[in-house]
């Protein structure tokens, strides 16, 4: 289950964003092996048009901001990870596949569960210790990545948090150092903006701020 930071992804992908939301966002729900996908079923947004108010809420296209552009992220995640996750009988059709996406992220809870913590933007902090909050509130531990510095960026940015899941859909450690993110052809621009797994010690939580609109 991932979920990823507007104010990094927009710092990455410069102009393309339109006014961000200023709290996590989910990224996907995505298998860890890519085995007997069904690529042939295509995205038909009929199917989930009752899940729409919270999709546009919590799975917001960050590139194509406006209402019906979001059927570009929601097409390719449906067409590249849950035509994979299809094989669960818990996510065999696409309102399945989104619904209990969204559910399994309003559990996580990662926006108020960081801020109960005291993860805040603006603020420095040591990968061990964000890691290890996330680990003492979920029991599991997760993955995080981080845009690597750039320019005269004096650190790493933190950008992504993937929580894991068994198929039976229980909370599970990530196995580290996994998968950086997609990158190649197929992967759309905010699915390969060059994260990696963050190295260890210091990083930096960004805020949103203006340049990002």
């Amino acid at each position: 289950m991932v979920h990823h930071w507007p104010a990094t992804v927009c710092k990455e992908v410069k102009n393309h964003c339109k006014d961000p939301p200023d709290y996590w966002t989910i990224h996907g729900l995505w298998p860890d092996k890519s085995e007997g996908c069904n690529r042939s079923w295509h995205f038909n947004p009929e199917e989930i048009k009752d899940l729409l108010p919270d999709m546009r809420m919590y799975w917001p296209d960050l590139l194509h901001p406006s209402p019906n552009r979001s059927l570009h992220l929601w097409k390719h995640e449906w067409e590249k990870h849950g035509t994979c996750a299809a094989q669960l009988e818990a996510l065999n059709s696409q309102k399945k596949y989104f619904g209990k996406s969204l559910d399994l992220s309003k559990e996580l809870a990662l926006n108020s569960t960081l801020q109960k913590l005291g993860i805040t933007p603006s603020t420095y902090y040591q990968i061990s210790d964000i890691k290890d909050a996330l680990v003492s509130v979920y029991g599991v531990v997760p993955k995080v990545q981080c845009l690597p510095k750039q320019g005269d960026e004096e650190v790493q940015l933190l950008a992504q948090i993937e929580v894991c899941f068994s198929k039976d859909l229980q909370l599970q450690n990530c196995v580290e150092p996994g998968e950086p993110v997609p990158r190649g052809p197929e992967a759309r621009p905010a699915a390969s903006l060059g994260l990696e797994i963050c190295k260890d010690g210091v990083l930096f939580y960004p805020a949103l701020n203006k340049t990002n609109h």
